[in-house]
């Protein structure tokens, strides 16, 4: 997943994802394979308004990212989605770290190598 866009206010995930998007993942990094219905049940705790299609959409776009991957499941009630995660939170966070860095490095490098060679370990 290439971020398209980077929120230099926002916090950990939220700045390179929807707000909840980032806490589908957060979820979704914890538990490693759920339903939208496991993952609508645990946000609707802090989200009174928010709607079971709505994560539904959600985890569909997070699919497309490749964020997560769905199958089919079919057990009593019928069909379901069950979601997993594609990959690490850290190889994820690495990722975004190799993808910005890149682009700093296209767009300014000169700044860029200047800034990063005077940070320590």
């Amino acid at each position: 997943m290439e971020p398209h866009e980077f929120k230099l206010n926002a916090e950990g995930l939220k700045a390179v994802l929807p707000p909840l998007e980032a806490e589908i993942m957060e979820y979704m990094w914890k538990v490693k394979v759920a339903t939208a219905g496991e993952v609508y049940e645990q946000l609707k705790k802090n989200h009174k308004d928010l709607r079971r299609s709505t994560v539904s959409i959600l985890m569909n776009r997070l699919c497309e990212r490749g964020l997560l991957e769905r199958s089919v499941e079919t057990g009593r009630g019928g069909m379901r989605y069950v979601y997993s995660i594609t990959t690490t939170r850290e190889d994820f966070e690495k990722k975004i770290v190799e993808s910005i860095l890149n682009a700093l490095m296209s767009n300014f490098k000169e700044a860029t190598f200047a800034y990063l060679s005077k940070i320590k370990k």
